[in-house]
């Protein structure tokens, strides 16, 4: 393989298992946390399962870590035989994939900062009152957990980038560039 192909396969590698690490940690973070407050007489627990958008981040989530997961191993196995790849049909497949988790997990994110800033804001016009000012250590985990999704959604337009040239490369130009005038 030339210099530049095993520099593509190593940052892809590197940003597939950081996709799997970050999406595993903002899981663990999101799925573990809760706060109690006792209101007048009434115990109030807050989790992630009651605003519907973390749960889609959590599930956004979870299957990003095993995505990336199962295409680290393809890498890994992919660089040990030293093979690039020129399979057109392998090369969409996992365009389009990277392509859908990349889009899977900006929708995430962007469904769920706007619940957040709901939360930590309020919205007078609708007489939604600010939570995070009752679950401040809640609120404060899951921007933690949040962020964590955030990076790994980052990585994974990169990836995706990064699947888009190898498959369109597949389709490189059959003249000499040198010789034509275009």
């Amino acid at each position: 393989m030339k210099l530049n192909d095993r520099r593509l396969r190593l940052t892809e590698l590197l940003l597939r298992i950081s996709i799997s690490v970050l999406s595993l940690l903002a899981l663990i973070l999101i799925v573990t946390d809760s706060e109690v407050k006792l209101i007048f007489t009434i115990k109030k627990k807050a989790k992630y399962s009651d605003m519907k958008s973390v749960v889609f981040l959590v599930v956004a989530n979870g299957i990003a870590a095993v995505y990336s997961l199962l295409q680290s191993v393809r890498c890994v196995v992919g660089t040990m035989k030293g093979t690039v790849l020129f399979s057109k049909p392998l090369a969409w497949t996992i365009f389009s994939g990277d392509q859908a988790m990349a889009y899977l997990s900006v929708a995430a994110i962007a469904a769920t900062a706007e619940s957040g800033m709901i939360a930590r804001e309020g919205e007078e016009d609708l007489q939604w009152i600010k939570v995070c000012n009752m679950y401040g250590k809640f609120c404060n985990r899951m921007a933690i957990g949040v962020s964590s999704a955030l990076f790994a959604s980052i990585a994974m337009v990169f990836v995706s980038c990064i699947s888009a040239f190898s498959l369109f490369r597949l389709y490189g130009a059959t003249k000499d560039r040198r010789t034509s005038p275009w």
